[in-house]
């Protein structure tokens, strides 16, 4: 009989630690989602160039700013739109943008604007590799797709 009640101690206690252990891999498992749902994105700026040439826009959740050469431009971000491109940026490991590869070369001899895009979250600057206007690294595509709308429907201001 003690040998029995021994060794129901023993299953129980084995029993109640796996418990524990599942509920505390199931709490990280939700802080890490916390945490990333909390990345801020507050600005996103692309810029492009070459001799000649440059166009800077500025993406916040209030406006949008276009300097291209000397002209400049801003309109009010429609916060619908806003919505589509902090989640596109919100998407990407932004501590990897600055390795990612350019699928071509042709900004090393003029043949493309050189673009770069950057985007400010939580108060960090993240800073992508350069790469040909019109033609970024697949993991960007989506992101500078959804910027490039907005920036072509902008007025000049006064």
């Amino acid at each position: 009989m003690k040998n029995l009640f021994t060794s129901i101690n023993i299953i129980l206690l084995i029993l109640t630690i796996s418990c524990v252990n599942h509920n505390k891999n199931e709490n990280n498992g939700n802080n890490l989602t916390k945490t990333i749902k909390q990345q801020k994105i507050e600005k996103i700026q692309i810029s492009e160039k070459t001799r000649g040439y440059s166009q800077n826009s500025v993406f916040t959740p209030t406006f949008i700013k276009t300097i291209s050469n000397k002209d400049s431009t801003q309109i009010a971000m429609p916060p619908s739109e806003w919505e589509k491109i902090s989640k596109q940026a919100e998407a990407l490991d932004l501590s990897k943008i600055s390795d990612l590869q350019s699928p071509t070369t042709g900004r090393y001899s003029d043949q493309a604007l050189s673009a770069t895009i950057i985007i400010t979250s939580n108060g960090v600057t993240y800073t992508s590799a350069s790469f040909d206007a019109g033609l970024p690294p697949k993991e960007l595509e989506a992101l500078y797709n959804t910027i490039q709308k907005p920036k072509n429907k902008q007025s000049k201001t006064p």
